[in-house]
């Protein structure tokens, strides 16, 4: 494949992504506290084993989980996709309501330095998302003598998020060792929402908003050990470990007040910092004659250690933080029947995957129960025309939260598509 089509793939399916993204409606209600919903996004092959690659290398992919992974690549790579969510959300009086939306998942670019030995990788993908819509309905009392009243409607409606850039090494230190570091810039702007619609002409609608603009940078640094023919011929048992380290974000936050489309602003900007913890994960990883592949993951954030200056749903600075450390687990498998084998059969050469993941949430919206999701993940990895290029198909399905109480739980289905293109650079030419 010419060098030229790969940059070319990789720009088109980011202008598609975001194009997607743009067309998006709102998402779980969940997305509303603290700094919105989580995300991550290591590589489409991690994604469909449940979600956590801290142990999990292969030469087809570029795993931005672990920076000590970048250091086992041998073609270079370019990564794009997107991702379409629906949700169908269930509050306790089993009022329901289906909510639809599309995002960029990531972009990603890999390069061998020196094959199997030193690697490159860049990134772009989200970190979290505030997507969501909520209407209340009211009645207001205009005069209580004439019994005169008018009924109004509440929309509290949040958009945006963080994105994480990252950049970073990896290199081989000893036969089967490997380690990494990374810097990740972390950048993006919120804007929450509340508008004041009245059914009688008498009254004006307002819109009260609050744009938040984030930004900050962070280090990344991971180790991953690997040994071959411990347990058969042909395999390979690999143990990792990665660090986050924490992060300050330095915010600015300008609030409107006013009509929908003639809006103030109230005061000066507010300025002030947040602190994220670190996030620190652990796993393993076992591949068996290139044909199987499992893996198991740990996550933990300390999230109740959280601080800022600038108030957040759930979160008021000096007081009760509103937030508890996050745990995640996950583990998957990977059946590939004809391994690696260029000559079997299609259907030999695609990659079937399963998994699935428990997450703790870091944010406690109401009183001290847990939010927790609880998902089954699966995929498809299908072998393009062109040598080294593979399209992944992945799904997810699961719940997050409960209907006791004031809570909402939320049934979701997530299908994705990631193209991964890979190519032989910079092979000097030779005569025969």
């Amino acid at each position: 494949m010419p060098k030229i089509v790969l940059p070319i793939v990789l720009l088109f399916l980011g202008d598609a992504a975001a194009a997607v993204g743009q067309l998006r409606e709102d998402g779980s209600v969940y997305s509303r506290f603290g700094l919105g919903e989580l995300r991550s996004f290591s590589s489409s092959q991690a994604q469909a084993m449940g979600g956590g690659g801290t142990a999990l290398w292969s030469y087809n992919y570029t795993n931005l989980d672990n920076p000590a992974s970048w250091s086992r690549q041998v073609l270079v790579r370019a990564v794009a996709g997107m991702r379409l969510d629906g949700i169908r959300a269930t509050d306790t009086n089993n009022n329901a309501e289906t909510l639809r939306s599309g995002s960029i998942g990531a972009i990603q670019f890999g390069m061998p330095l020196k094959a199997d030995r030193l690697g490159l990788a860049l990134a772009f993908e989200p970190f979290s998302r505030t997507s969501y819509l909520v209407t209340t309905q009211n009645v207001l009392t205009t005069d209580p003598t004439l019994d005169n009243s008018t009924n109004y409607r509440i929309d509290y409606q949040g958009t945006g998020g963080l994105q994480l850039a990252r950049v970073g090494l990896g290199i081989q230190v000893a036969p089967g060792v490997s380690i990494g570091a990374g810097i990740d810039f972390l950048f993006g702007i919120t804007e929450e929402t509340r508008r004041t619609s009245f059914e009688s002409t008498t009254f004006t609608q307002t819109v009260l908003s609050s744009n938040t603009r984030s930004g900050g940078v962070a280090g990344s640094i991971g180790v991953i050990a690997s040994r071959s023919g411990i347990m058969a011929e042909r395999d390979d048992i690999s143990v990792a470990a990665r660090l986050r380290l924490p992060t300050t974000l330095h915010q600015t936050r300008t609030r409107t007040l006013g009509e929908s489309l003639n809006r103030d602003t109230l005061g000066t900007d507010i300025r002030g910092t947040s602190r994220l913890p670190l996030s620190i994960g652990f796993g393993a990883a076992y591949h068996l004659d290139n044909r199987w592949a499992f893996t198991a993951d740990w996550l933990y954030e300390p999230w109740s250690g959280f601080e800022s200056d600038i108030e957040f749903p759930g979160y008021t600075p000096g007081g009760a933080s509103g937030f508890r450390d996050r745990s995640r687990m996950s583990g998957g498998f990977e059946w590939r029947p004809g391994g690696s084998n260029l000559l079997e059969s299609y259907f030999e050469r695609v990659a079937y995957r399963l998994g699935f993941y428990y997450d703790n949430s870091y944010v406690v919206p109401i009183g001290s129960v847990d939010i927790t999701t609880r998902a089954l993940t699966g995929g498809f990895s299908l072998p393009a025309l062109l040598a080294g290029a593979r399209m992944d198909v992945n799904f997810e399905l699961g719940s997050r939260g409960a209907t006791d109480g004031r809570h909402i739980r939320d049934r979701f289905v997530t299908v994705s598509a990631t193209l991964n293109v890979g190519e032989r650079w910079f092979v000097k030419r030779k005569l025969r």
